[in-house]
């Protein structure tokens, strides 16, 4: 156990019991344990294996690579269809956690089985994404904002693409696009 992460334990109110016995649970499969995201962390030689999170309806572990896993049981959920790879097993009592505790051993395993295979999930390419006809006008309007656009990581263009054509009106769309037009233009990113 890592002392710096013991104060999320501490402050869980409503999912105490339940993180407590997953974090036990991880811990014996021999990862080591750390704060990132203000979550606990477990790794397997430096690289992330999975996490352990708190939301309102439910409490969660969190596989990085879980759309590698092999998911027999078929427990694992993809938060968002925008979530490329990472995978959580949600709870919403300490009895599901007991249920699952070797499942989540052997998933556990596998997770670390496939870093230590260096297996990659496969990412969309920023190609993949469609452009907003609001975003292309002014790409193809303003020569530097195409330069700057394209000088971005590629996470951060997917950002800018998948927000700007969430909307479905035209206006909402085209607001956006103006909003952030300087920010795109300073190489910054969505969050930046």
């Amino acid at each position: 156990m890592n002392h710096k992460v013991d104060f999320y334990f501490n402050k869980a109110q409503k999912w105490q019991e339940e993180i407590e016995r997953l974090r036990e649970i991880v811990l014996d499969c021999g990862l080591t344990e750390e704060l990132k995201w203000g979550s606990p962390c477990y790794v397997f030689e430096e690289k992330n294996i999975v996490l352990i999170h708190t939301f309102k309806e439910y409490c969660a572990l969190l596989f990085f690579k879980g759309a590698l896993l092999k998911d027999i049981k078929g427990i694992l959920i993809q938060q968002t269809e925008n979530v490329q790879a990472a995978r959580q097993i949600r709870f919403t009592n300490i009895k599901e956690v007991l249920k699952l505790e070797k499942v989540l051993k052997s998933y556990i395993y596998e997770a670390v089985e496939i870093e230590k295979a260096g297996l990659k999930v496969e990412l969309k390419k920023t190609s993949d994404y469609s452009i907003p006809e609001e975003f292309q006008k002014k790409l193809d309007k303003m020569k530097s904002l195409k330069t700057a656009f394209e000088a971005l990581t590629p996470g951060r263009q997917r950002a800018y693409l998948f927000y700007f054509s969430q909307p479905k009106q035209t206006n909402t769309r085209e607001a956006r696009v103006e909003k952030y037009i300087q920010q795109i233009l300073d190489g910054k990113g969505l969050n930046d």
